[in-house]
């Protein structure tokens, strides 16, 4: 797997956020995905549904990031990313946190399996 083409898989969900694209967001997150998060445990379900009301995100950079190849179908992505919530009448104060992604080929397709953010101490 080429770090280029991770990504971009890890963009497209961050796409959905920034869009409120709840569907597109699902669709790479795998059935079984885990999310671990300052707030707590989350599933596929819970992590599409705070697209409920739009987007979350108002803008990211993806910055160090670093890819793990733990098999050929598994590979882990961290970095650190800079982001924005999206709030009513725009950007909120900026954020930073550092990210482990688990993506798994699964039937020829890429899906995002866990996720973890650490907000940062910065």
């Amino acid at each position: 797997m080429d770090l280029a083409v991770l990504i971009e898989l890890e963009t497209e969900v961050w796409e959905a956020l920034r869009s409120g694209d709840a569907e597109r967001d699902a669709r790479m997150l795998a059935s079984d995905f885990l999310g671990v998060y300052p707030s707590g445990f989350a599933d596929r379900s819970e992590h599409s549904r705070q697209l409920a009301n739009g987007p979350t995100v108002a803008d990211y950079e993806i910055h160090e990031p670093r890819l793990m190849m733990l098999s050929e179908d598994d590979v882990l992505l961290c970095y650190r990313a800079d982001w924005h919530r999206f709030i009513a009448g725009g950007r909120g104060p900026g954020e930073s946190m550092y990210i482990s992604s688990l993506w798994s080929r699964r039937s020829g397709q890429w899906l995002n399996v866990f996720s973890q953010d650490t907000p940062t101490t910065t």
